[in-house]
């Protein structure tokens, strides 16, 4: 079977912890987009780790882990993210990369900061990974596929050229740094080929023929719905579709072979970068719930940016969730707001006079004040609790009020930073 797991927001929902727990029951794990520009936290029996493109099931011995055709495939990066779990005793994890995934080149990191650097004050809060620029390679044919390095060199080298002429003229002429020359990219390429070829093969073949064995298969995506470029927060988005159905492009297999989408959702709101965020707090009380949110406060896995604080948002977390086409959620840090004698949540949006339900587009989300409806605080701790009835009412108050909300059942409530400090739970939930 094959099961997608995503992220209902702007990402940071958690979504490691949660691939973590459910890669144990998994024989292949796909990253399906995206690249090293976020981060996943997994804490397990080897330690705490920030992975960025390896798949999140790699701490477990009987999976594979597959960097699928959909990913930014930085190839330096993998191989160095490879050593520093395996240099930490992890064994050695079975990696397969597909052969049409695409490559991304050091030039694509410096067209990023040039751009955000042009850009100044209208900036989009890029991570600097080079994302933007790979994907506007791709789309427009002038990316290298991983199965470029293995044909005729010859042919390679032609199209090195006719890409590096194009680059240096923006080079020159619209950032006025430094030219590239055509042979040091072709080297490049060539010893990116050594790196890879232990790794490359056809993985939509691969998936395919696991498919056909009854394989459990985890689409594991990076970020979340609202930093979607078609159905988020656009401008303020990524460059590649956060959404489940884009998992079986990104992995090279039918649509209709995704039987389950587990959204992960946070039992507030946090964000990194630019964008609208309607929910957001500031000052003291967005520094408290930082400090002590997450697993050693709320800071960016791959930037280490203070992330930016909101109370839970039902708007946009609906939204998220019908998005993915979600058939279960998994709710996280809720233990966290154990400090807080009363829990807001933003439960519509006030924009022009009016109060809706409904997540708008851009324009508008600039517009929007938070409709906030206050619940009672539960005033300890819950972390080591495993029974949903053992958790105090006021916290079942809260997460069942979630659940009416966002109008999906959550069937997982993660109440700790561990990987199985989770909570199972047979929702009663009905539309």
């Amino acid at each position: 079977m094959v099961k997608a797991i995503v992220g209902a927001n702007w990402g940071d929902e958690g979504k490691g912890k949660i691939t973590d727990m459910l890669a144990e029951e998994s024989d292949i794990i796909v990253r399906f987009q995206g690249g090293s520009n976020a981060g996943h936290t997994i804490i397990n029996d080897y330690g705490k780790f920030a992975l960025h493109l390896l798949p999140s099931g790699v701490f477990y011995n009987h999976t594979t882990s597959v960097i699928g055709n959909g990913v930014a495939l930085n190839i330096p990066y993998l191989i160095n993210e490879l050593k520093s779990i395996t240099d930490r005793n992890v064994p050695m994890p079975k990696i397969l990369v597909s052969d049409r995934a695409q490559i991304l080149m050091p030039y694509h990191v410096d067209f990023d900061t040039y751009e955000e650097a042009r850009l100044a004050g209208k900036s989009f809060g890029s991570t600097k990974s080079g994302i933007a620029p790979f994907y506007s390679d791709k789309y427009a044919k002038i990316g290298f596929q991983v199965s470029e390095l293995f044909e005729d060199e010859a042919v390679l080298k032609e199209k090195v050229e006719r890409v590096v002429d194009y680059k240096n003229i923006l080079l020159e002429h619209l950032y006025h740094k430094p030219t590239m020359k055509a042979d040091d990219i072709f080297k490049l390429l060539l010893s990116y080929r050594d790196m890879i070829a232990p790794y490359v093969t056809d993985t939509s073949a691969f998936l395919h023929k696991a498919i056909k064995e009854g394989k459990n298969i985890l689409l594991e995506g990076q970020l979340g719905a609202l930093k979607d470029p078609d159905h988020g927060i656009y401008p303020m988005v990524t460059s590649s579709s956060t959404l489940s159905a884009y998992g079986a492009i990104g992995a090279g297999i039918p649509a209709s072979e995704i039987k389950d989408v587990v959204t992960v959702v946070k039992a507030y709101s946090s964000a990194v970068g630019a964008g609208a965020f309607v929910s957001e707090i500031f000052g003291e009380e967005a520094d408290e719930l930082r400090k002590r949110g997450g697993d050693g406060g709320e800071f960016g896995a791959t930037t280490g940016r203070p992330r930016r604080m909101g109370w839970f948002d039902a708007v946009a977390t609906r939204y998220g969730v019908r998005m993915q086409g979600t058939s279960e959620v998994a709710l996280t840090v809720i233990d966290v707001l154990g400090y807080l004698d009363e829990i807001p949540m933003c439960v519509g949006y006030e924009i022009d006079g009016t109060v809706t339900k409904e997540f708008p587009t851009t324009y508008q989300l600039e517009k929007a004040k938070p409709v906030l409806k206050k619940f009672p605080g539960w005033k300890c701790d819950i972390r080591g609790i495993r029974n949903y009835e053992d958790l105090p009412v006021e916290c079942r108050n809260y997460i069942e009020a979630i659940e009416q909300e966002i109008e999906a059942p959550i069937t997982m409530v993660s109440n700790g930073p561990g990987r199985h400090e989770i909570i199972h739970r047979v929702s009663s939930y009905t539309k």
